[in-house]
């Protein structure tokens, strides 16, 4: 019985250890085989190492695919301390490649971590500087990829554009705007070290950097050059404060170029104050407009039938009484007799308190309200502001005299910018926006495509929106805005001076913000554009002689870069004494020689072939000349 007892002990043993065996047969296949993969990976993260190797950020381009703000590729020092063995030969040679103390770099390589980034001596390392360090050889030593942002164009389109950070972080506008979509994601380069830090005898192993999305503007750089470098030649001849320039497509919100003074090179951001790189004043200031207000006070008399701008006629003295207070016109004398037309031309305050007064505070501000003047246009830029208005409450006759002229209230540029191309686009109103669409960096296909937004239509009759244009455009022609006309090509617009208020509440003495609100072609509109100029010293203070020129040149630069044909049937300019006269080129051909002489009065005649008939004329009919100018005639 002993002796069966003992079997059983020993048969129960086996068994046991046959299930232990057993067990750990299994578990070893479990982790060998079903686990492998899993486990592998846990191995290999305790042996690897990153080094990151930086993504490409996204390209900001204009509408025509140009590169505004791009990337340049640097190298960067790293270190793995770890594996450097001669740590003070590798300090003295690297420091005297980077120009920096033996100290300063002794410290980074005898640095108690995995991976030390010698910064900033060691970033946005040059060509030459990385070959150096490179051919040194050294263990532990790694010179990675860095992209630096780079901006091809300097100050351009800057406050728009914005500016990134050492990190290539967006700091501001487009770039801290759009900096999920701009930025890319990072690589690496993975290699193997026990945990001493002693590199591993395996494979690094590259992980491709995946650059960040690209940004297409609606902006034309051709023209954004241009406004650029009339705001530069602005800001210098006439010492100014500030200056602001904008051009809009009013029949889709596409913002075509954008730019103020003062500006700042995003390259260098850290030389400018806080106040010159983060207020794009385009959107941000808000100030009282003056005269180019006035076209909405225009646009809403007509539009109610309160006024008969080539009927009516009105009487400036020079001033109105309006509850006690006497206001001015800017001629001292008054233009005496004159049509609600010639009341427009001649930017005559009087005339438009008087159209002020008969549309009465309600629907004078109903049509501020619907033109969108104390909102934000919702332009895809940070910083907008929305204005000060009068509580409607708080309008009395004299408020409501002074905001029909453009006194009293705050707009910024792009709200008067807004307005003014929904009254000339017959009444529709576009959001202005500035990105068109977001791509893929490598292969061009659009992600996300960005439309224009109708925000408002028939806010005017179309019969009110033909009236105002012809109005506008017969300012440029004939009143205050001369100085915008462009021979052969139809001009509107409306000239403004506005006085500033100082931190006393009160209007300053001899400092204006002088602007100038045009379209053109005038009879269907494709470009709005607003100048303004703050503060200019040692000229006449009017918008009429500082900004109108400024949008002139703009829009013949618009001219040639879109080949706008001319157009004969735009109205004639009202030469003042010292302006250059220009005249159109009569048709002759087929004249006598007789007959031509005296069609040809004041021009000087020159011809080709012996005959008495006309068969050709150069410059060609309907050309725009120079009064005196020289004209061949070819005979048969």
């Amino acid at each position: 019985m002993f002796q069966s007892l003992q079997n059983n002990r020993i048969r129960l043993i086996f068994l046991v250890v046959l299930l232990v065996f057993l067990l750990i047969v299994i578990r070893v296949f479990y982790i060998q085989v079903i686990e492998y993969e899993k486990l592998n990976d846990l191995a290999e993260n305790l042996w690897s190492r990153n080094l990151p190797v930086q993504a490409d950020r996204g390209k900001i381009l204009d509408r025509n695919g140009k590169v505004i703000a791009g990337n340049v590729t640097t190298s960067s020092l790293v270190l793995i301390p770890s594996q450097i063995k001669d740590k003070e030969k590798v300090s003295k040679d690297i420091a005297e490649i980077l120009g920096i103390s033996y100290e300063e770099m002794y410290k980074h390589v005898n640095k108690k971590t995995s991976i030390e980034r010698v910064h900033p001596e060691g970033r946005d390392l040059s060509y030459e500087v990385a070959e150096k360090i490179n051919n040194l050889g050294y263990d532990g030593v790694y010179l990675l990829k860095e992209t630096k942002r780079y901006y091809n164009y300097n100050d351009v389109l800057a406050h728009v554009i914005g500016y990134v950070g050492i990190d290539n972080q967006g700091l501001s506008g487009l770039e801290l705007m759009y900096d999920d979509v701009l930025t890319g994601t990072n690589g690496s380069i993975k290699y193997y070290s026990d945990g001493k830090g002693n590199k591993l005898d395996m494979p690094e192993v590259y992980v491709s950097p995946v650059s960040g999305m690209n940004i297409t503007l609606t902006i034309d750089l051709d023209l954004q050059l241009v406004l650029e470098n009339e705001l530069n030649n602005a800001a210098k001849k006439y010492k100014a404060e500030g200056a602001i320039g904008i051009v809009m497509n009013p029949k889709t919100g596409e913002i075509l170029a954008m730019s103020s003074r003062p500006t700042f090179e995003p390259l260098n951001y850290q030389n400018y104050s806080v106040e010159t790189i983060n207020r794009n004043l385009a959107i941000w200031s808000s100030f009282e407009p003056g005269s180019t207000f006035k076209i909405l006070t225009l646009s809403a008399a007509i539009n109610e039938g309160l006024v008969n701008i080539f009927e009516e006629h009105y009487y400036d003295t020079g001033k109105i009484n309006v509850s006690g207070t006497t206001l001015h016109c800017w001629k001292t004398k008054g233009h005496g007799d004159e049509t609600f037309l010639e009341v427009v031309e001649n930017s005559c305050n009087p005339g438009f308190v008087v159209m002020g007064q008969r549309l009465g505070k309600e629907k004078l501000f109903s049509y501020i309200d619907l033109f969108g003047f104390g909102t934000k246009t919702g332009i895809d830029l940070n910083g907008e502001s929305s204005g000060i208005l009068f509580d409607l409450d708080d309008v009395g006759p004299l408020e409501l005299a002074t905001t029909s002229f453009g006194q009293g209230v705050s707009v910024t540029a792009i709200q008067q910018v807004q307005s003014v191309s929904a009254v000339v686009n017959d009444g529709n109103m576009y959001t202005p926006y500035v990105v068109s669409s977001i791509s893929e960096n490598e292969t061009g296909i659009i992600i996300k495509e960005f439309r224009p937004q109708l925000k408002k239509n028939n806010l005017i009759k179309k019969e009110t929106s033909d009236l105002v244009k012809y109005a506008l455009e017969s300012v440029v022609a004939n009143g205050s805005g001369h100085n915008a006309y462009i021979e052969g090509y139809r001009v509107g617009g409306k000239t403004g001076t506005a006085q500033k208020v100082g931190s006393d509440g009160r209007y300053m003495v001899g400092n204006y913000v002088l602007s100038f609100i045009g379209f053109m072609p005038a009879n269907d509109p494709e470009f709005v554009i607003y100048i303004a100029v703050d503060g200019a010293k040692g000229v006449t203070q009017y918008g009429g002689t500082v900004a109108a020129p400024i949008a002139k040149n703009v829009l013949s630069a618009a001219i040639n870069l879109y080949n706008i044909e001319s157009d004969p049937n735009g109205l004639p300019k009202e030469y003042l004494w010292y302006e250059t006269k220009y005249v159109t080129i009569p048709d002759v051909i087929n004249m006598d020689k007789k007959s031509a002489l005296k069609s040809l009065h004041g021009f000087s005649v020159e011809y080709t072939g012996n005959g008495d008939k006309v068969i050709d004329i150069s410059p060609k009919v309907g050309s725009r000349v120079k009064e005196g100018s020289v004209v061949k005639l070819m005979l048969n």
